[in-house]
């Protein structure tokens, strides 16, 4: 998933942002770069609840254990948070999965405090997720 910038790049194009709305148009610009997922995936066992708008992760482990996610979402924003979720697991391992805390990334976006009570659920949402399927493969 090389399209994706990776944690510190991620932050200082945040940084260079000059206001919310250039925030918000990095955001769809970021999911926009998402592989296309395949209606194959478009399933129920890989759609993500707690999200207003429909979502679905995928993820799969490679040959030297980190994992592969991707990812959609019904709405532009929120596959821009797929791709910013993304880019902050991409190469790492399950269990490496498990102990990241993204929070401080998020804090360091300042993108949390900008998105709406239902969106902000559904990053939760998403993080949980991973975090789950990641676990399960531990």
């Amino acid at each position: 998933m090389a399209i994706l910038p990776e944690k510190e790049k991620l932050v200082r194009n945040f940084n260079r942002c000059a206001n919310w709305e250039e925030k918000y148009l990095y955001v769809i610009e970021l999911g926009g770069k998402l592989p296309e997922l395949s209606d194959s995936f478009h399933q129920p066992e890989y759609s993500v609840s707690g999200c207003q708008s429909q979502v679905w992760i995928v993820m799969q482990q490679g040959a030297d254990g980190t994992v592969g996610l991707l990812g959609d979402s019904d709405a532009a924003i929120v596959k821009g948070l797929i791709a910013i979720v993304f880019s902050l697991y991409q190469g790492m391992t399950p269990q490496q999965i498990v102990e990241f805390d993204v929070r401080p990334w998020f804090e360091q976006l300042a993108l949390t405090q900008h998105l709406t009570p239902s969106r902000s659920q559904g990053l939760e949402a998403m993080i949980r997720t991973i975090r789950a399927r990641a676990q399960s493969l531990c």
